[in-house]
């Protein structure tokens, strides 16, 4: 046989095997919620660099051995630790694709497929969040990626309306822009305005109210204040506050914002998939006013990692913000859009087919369904742990999101311990896996519900485990 058939069987049964260990993954029972912890994970893959190279068979055998005990189970029923979408088969499917493809979608003449999933799914995805029709979308890793380049954005218009060409001239010399912010944004954020060159004197922080949205008291008075002067401003409100899934009044702050002459960039990690939902949608009344917004596909989209988007109302002032050019990439003309013109990267992975996939097989009720179950079953939770002495559910339950306290009926400090306490009972138990996050200063376990294959069956299961950690720790405590 040819050397050249030898390497193509080769490859198609190195390409099998991967496929084989991927669906036995994906197919098996659901696995304890428990892993290894980073140090033994390191030992299992620790070793010497071998000084000649090894097989393809054997060195993915021991990749999936090695890798086995320390891998969530993030696609399973009962991961509620992060706000991590399911990956579900269909974007999985199509992410193979997208890596034995190899396109790099650096513009559209380079990969044309890639250019080309990416302008219909843009398209859909303004559709199904009910978005401006004009907005340019730029395919990105993820939120924190799409807050960079949505505040990217907001800081070049700006500057702009006050005449300064930040594209041309950079930031030195450039007059001061102003940030207003939530005091419970998520962290991502705060992130992206400093990659951005915004300090915390930049900063002008509001005070939000017990579910983490601002005051819209605190945010009139920010915006009227000296320290907002009258010079460039941008607003950042939250569309799902990460540990309540509230949502800031934007129909109060929108409007203000922009009579002032500010830029309203909205992180809507999660939450601006409320806007899918009928039901929901009442939530995020305003958002729509905005001019930039963040949200994820690795969320509710339920697509594989890594993937998020940066919609921006201004196509112009996007594309001024990221464009990369240079002789030897092709200009785009016409309509035709070049994928690199509305992200910081050139090389980068083709996110356009799994999002065009999966849009493409939920179609808009299917997304809106899995929204309202997702938030149906979040409720469902919390109504079986408040009965529970000891147990509190800190916030109103509006979306995804439930924040819970144990000791609740305790002194503060004992409460935080207690709390910790039946987390990690709670992760040691494995019918369910849930972490910690500090709110207002105290302990609490945040709940997320957003993978696509929980089911009722999977919140009771949780909330019973949940309740008889709780119960055990609680018995503990007393007993010392």
């Amino acid at each position: 046989m040819p050397e050249h058939e030898e390497r193509q069987d080769e490859v198609e049964a190195l390409l099998m095997r991967a496929a084989r260990h991927a669906a036995a993954y994906r197919t098996a029972p659901p696995a304890p919620q428990s892993v290894s912890t980073y140090a033994e994970a390191v030992r299992a893959f620790d070793g010497t660099l071998p000084e000649e190279g090894e097989g393809g068979p054997g060195v993915i055998e021991d990749l999936v051995r090695r890798a086995g005990p320390g891998l969530h189970a993030t696609t399973g029923p009962r991961f509620f630790g992060w706000v991590i979408g399911g990956s579900h088969p269909v974007g999985l499917a199509a992410d193979w694709l997208t890596a034995a493809w190899g396109q790099n979608t650096a513009n559209h003449v380079a990969a044309p497929a890639a250019a080309a999933s990416e302008t219909v799914a843009a398209r859909w995805l303004l559709d199904v969040l009910r978005l401006p029709p004009e907005s340019s979308v730029g395919f990105v890793t993820g939120a924190t990626m799409a807050s960079f380049v949505g505040l990217a954005a907001a800081r070049g218009a700006v500057l702009r309306r006050v005449g300064w060409d930040v594209e041309a001239k950079g930031l030195f010399g450039a007059p001061p822009v102003r940030v207003i912010i939530g005091d419970e944004a998520h962290a991502s954020v705060f992130s992206a305005l400093q990659y951005l060159g915004f300090g915390a004197a930049s900063l002008l922080r509001v005070a939000t109210d017990a579910q983490g949205v601002m005051r819209p008291e605190a945010f009139d008075a920010a915006l009227s204040s000296d320290a907002a002067g009258d010079g460039p401003l941008i607003v950042v409100t939250q569309a799902g506050q990460i540990n309540t899934g509230a949502f800031d009044p934007h129909a109060h702050i929108v409007g203000r914002a922009h009579a002032r002459g500010a830029w309203v960039h909205v992180d809507g990690a999660f939450g601006l998939w409320a806007r899918a939902c009928p039901s929901r949608a009442g939530l995020a009344d305003g958002v729509e006013r905005a001019d930039s917004w963040a949200t994820d596909g690795h969320k509710w989209l339920q697509t594989p990692f890594d993937c998020g988007y940066a919609i921006v109302r201004d196509a112009e002032a996007h594309r001024r913000a990221m464009t990369i050019a240079a002789s030897y990439l092709p200009p785009a003309g016409g309509t035709e859009r070049d994928p690199s013109h509305y992200v910081p990267e050139l090389s980068r992975r083709a996110r356009g087919f799994a999002t065009w996939a999966l849009l493409r097989h939920f179609g808009r009720a299917g997304i809106a369904a899995m929204v309202e179950r997702h938030c149906a079953q979040a409720r469902l939770l919390a109504e079986l742990l408040e009965p529970e002495p000891g147990i509190a559910v800190l916030n109103e339950v509006v979306l995804n999101q439930v924040l819970v306290r144990f000791g609740a009926d305790r002194p503060e400090e004992e409460g935080d311990a207690l709390t910790l306490a039946a987390i990690a009972a709670i992760q040691a138990d494995g019918t369910c896996f849930a972490g910690g996050a500090k709110w207002r200063g105290r302990w609490a376990m945040r709940v997320s519900i957003i993978g696509y294959a929980t089911g009722e069956d999977d919140i009771r299961a949780s909330a019973e485990a949940i309740r008889r950690c709780w119960r055990s720790v609680a018995c503990a405590a007393v007993g010392r």
